[in-house]
C-alpha cells in the first residue's frame, strides 16, 4: 500500500516541527552538493528556522559576497544602493548633531556667541546659573558626605585611643609592675603628655629595664 500524500502545512507540533525541519534540512544540503559537484554550479543557501537558528551552504571557492556581486551583474540590480544612502543619511545627521555640540559646548565656554540675538543670550545666562546651582548643590552634597565620613572615623581612632589607653593603665596598676608613688606620678606625667600613647609607651619600657 503506497504512503499517503503529505499535506503542506504547518506543523503545530514544535517537537514535529523541529524533527522535520532537521531531516528536510539535511536532504535540501545534500541535494546542494550534489548541484556543486555535478553540474558544476554555484550554490549558496542560507536557511533561518523557527528557533531563529542560521544554517548556510556555500559551493567551494564561492564567498557570499562573490554571490552577490554575481547576482547583481545578472539581474542588474544594485542590492548595496539603499543600504549605502541610508547609511550616508545617518552620517550627515550625526555630523549635523556633532556640530550642534559643538556649538553649545563652545558658547558654554564663552565663544560663538557673535551672532546670538539678545532673547538667545539670555538663555544661555539662564542655562548656565540653572548648571551652576546644580554643580553647587551637588558639591555640598560631596562635601557633607565627606565630612560625615571623616567625622565616623575621627570617632572610631578616639574610641580606641581611649580603650588603649585604659589598657595600658590596667596593666601599670597592675601587681606584675608594682608601681610606686613616685612612679604613678611619673606615668601620670607621661599620660598627660602622650596623647598618642608613646610616652606612656616609652615610661613602660623604662620601668620594664629596672
Amino acid at each position: 500500500m503506497g504512503r499517503g500524500k503529505l499535506e503542506i502545512k504547518k506543523i503545530e507540533n514544535k517537537t514535529n516541527r523541529q524533527v522535520t525541519f532537521s531531516k528536510r534540512r539535511n536532504g535540501i544540503m545534500k541535494k546542494a552538493q550534489e548541484l556543486t559537484v555535478l553540474c558544476d554550479a554555484k550554490v549558496s543557501l542560507l536557511m533561518i528556522s523557527s528557533t531563529h537558528k542560521l544554517h548556510h551552504f556555500l559551493s567551494p571557492g564561492v564567498s557570499l559576497k562573490k554571490m552577490y556581486d554575481e547576482y547583481q551583474k545578472i539581474e542588474g540590480v544594485d542590492l548595496w544602493r539603499k543600504h549605502w544612502e541610508r547609511m550616508q543619511e545617518q552620517q550627515r545627521k550625526l555630523l549635523e548633531l556633532n556640530n550642534i555640540l559643538r556649538t553649545e559646548i563652545s558658547r558654554r565656554m564663552g565663544g560663538d556667541l557673535e551672532g546670538l540675538t539678545l532673547v538667545e543670550l539670555r538663555g544661555l545666562q539662564q542655562e548656565m546659573e540653572e548648571a551652576i546651582t546644580e554643580i553647587r548643590n551637588r558639591k555640598y552634597h560631596v562635601i557633607k558626605n565627606q565630612t560625615g565620613t571623616t567625622r565616623k572615623k575621627v570617632k572610631n581612632l578616639e574610641e580606641r585611643h581611649g580603650d588603649l589607653l585604659m589598657d595600658l593603665e590596667a596593666k601599670f596598676r597592675g601587681a606584675h609592675f608594682g608601681i610606686g608613688d613616685g612612679e604613678q606620678r611619673n606615668y601620670d606625667v607621661a599620660n598627660v603628655y602622650g596623647n598618642d600613647g608613646a610616652a606612656a609607651n616609652l615610661f613602660a619600657l623604662s620601668r620594664h629595664a629596672h
